[in-house]
């Protein structure tokens, strides 16, 4: 029976291999994200604003020194045609984990407290012992992640994203009563989950049996412009979503940086349930189109199903946000949906740059990518220094988004440029999707406009009717092919 069901959900996955695989690893992300969204609003209640503003202190501290732990060498395991070299670029990459762990733990050693009292959260000293380990189980993670991806093996992916959200959530949940700290204990182990399973065939596999040192140190050479160019390229993209919280800790309260990162994170669910999943597929086929001349044509229809897939909901947002957050997470979060509705288009472009941008490596442009980091950051830098001198958190956010989108639209016009897709295309569907989209949300707009929002039988009907425009929609993009 088991087997039955499981031969006609297969049936069901497109035909198309770009399209099944997307379709693989946004089951997985989708289902882990469907968990995370439905434990929120009991984490929103058991725990304060300040507790998740020490956890999103930690997580960006950890995904900052994560990103470059390896020198980004873990992006080019896709790209070499032979196994032994993949491996050998595979194994530099845990090796490189393994250094920046133990220099992660040499710095908690010597400035942990100096760390956490720079950054307002004095009460995550004594927990920083957490970093060095959080580095070494994303770092391995990854790397096996990217050999997967290159040998396709998307349900695994998947069953890895399923098993992190699990882990991550029972002990959340569990462990409340130790206040904030629990959070990060969840955060730490929830990362560990997946990576044997992801491990254990890669190392298995014939390529890693032609590792050797003088086959890492030739990987190392031949992709260089990885930690040369791609290592700052992502450091600097890191920093500009992470920075956001621990600046915000430090200029107003561990409070506002909490505030924020409940909006980051539903404002990044259709990055994490569909962005990274297409980003990954991409990266595994544009490697071929490249070598056959097709990326241009594969990039512009990844380009239109990202706009149609990531306008919607941050429409919605716009409109709704802070009515959503309180009626989803309480009373206490109204403001962190204010952060979301100025935070909505910033996010949105985000959501179409991200995956998109992979063609810089794709490419080896790496430099060219570097730049558009570099000017994304300090915009954003920039934009948090001039709010935060006003003492203003809103106006902070809503500078911040601003300069995101300047950033990214910068992204948008180089990635066209190096592609040889035109400009006019991208316009084209923006406009179009963004009428869908005010279809979508006018039956709620309505109801608000005429004042009934606080009535629950209207915003329920104007809520379904909205859903099901939508629903429709989506319908009709899943059905166009990559």
């Amino acid at each position: 029976m088991f087997q039955k069901a499981k031969n006609r959900l297969r049936r069901l996955l497109p035909k198309n291999a770009f399209a099944r695989g997307v379709s693989v690893l946004v089951g997985g992300t989708a289902g882990a994200q469907v968990l995370t969204v439905l434990a929120a609003p009991l984490l929103t209640r058991l725990y304060s604003p300040e507790d998740f503003g020490l956890l999103a202190v930690y997580a960006s501290l950890l995904a900052l020194i994560a990103v470059i732990s390896s020198l980004r060498y873990e992006l080019a395991i896709p790209l070499p045609e032979d196994d032994g070299e993949a491996a050998n670029v595979a194994a530099l990459s845990l090796i490189l984990v393994g250094l920046s762990a133990l220099l992660a733990g040499v710095l908690v050693w010597r400035l942990g407290p100096a760390i956490a009292d720079l950054l307002g959260v004095p009460a995550l000293a004594g927990y920083l012992w957490l970093l060095p380990v959080g580095v070494l189980l994303s770092g391995a993670y990854q790397v096996f992640n990217y050999w997967a991806v290159r040998t396709k093996r998307f349900t695994t992916i998947a069953g890895t994203r399923l098993r992190q959200a699990l882990a991550t959530i029972a002990i959340q949940l569990a462990a409340f009563k130790l206040g904030g700290i629990a959070l990060l204990f969840g955060q730490a182990a929830g990362q560990s989950v997946g990576t044997t399973s992801l491990g254990r065939p890669a190392l298995a596999s014939a390529g890693f049996r032609q590792v050797s040192w003088r086959g890492i140190a030739r990987a190392a050479g031949r992709y260089q412009r990885f930690p040369i160019f791609t290592t700052w390229a992502g450091l600097v993209n890191t920093a500009g979503h992470q920075l956001p919280p621990m600046m915000f800790a430090a200029f107003f309260s561990a409070g506002a940086a909490g505030l924020y990162a409940l909006a980051h994170r539903l404002l990044m669910l259709p990055s994490n349930l569909i962005g990274s999943a297409i980003g990954s597929v991409f990266l595994s086929h544009a490697a071929d189109a490249h070598r056959n001349a097709s990326l241009g044509a594969l990039y512009a229809k990844l380009q239109d199903k990202l706009i149609q897939i990531g306008l919607p909901p941050a429409v919605f947002l716009i409109v709704i946000g802070p009515d959503l957050f309180e009626v989803i997470f309480g009373a206490n979060w109204r403001t962190a949906g204010y952060f979301a509705q100025w935070l909505a288009a910033g996010a949105f472009a985000g959501f179409i740059v991200s995956p998109l941008s992979m063609v810089f490596s794709i490419l080896e442009k790496q430099d060219a990518g570097l730049m558009l980091q570099l000017n994304l950051f300090f915009l954003r830098l920039a934009a948090i220094t001039i709010g935060a001198s006003f003492s203003d958190l809103l106006l902070t956010v809503a500078l911040y988004s601003a300069a995101s989108l300047l950033g990214y639209l910068a992204y948008v016009m180089a990635m066209s440029r190096i592609t040889c897709v035109s400009l006019r295309r991208f316009g084209v569907s923006f406009v179009k999707s963004i009428c869908y989209s005010l279809l979508a949300v006018s039956p709620i707009a309505l109801v608000q406009y005429n004042g009934s929002a606080g009535s629950n039988a209207p915003m329920l009907i104007a809520a379904l009717m909205s859903t099901s425009i939508l629903l429709a929609r989506y319908q009709a993009v899943a059905r166009q092919h990559v």
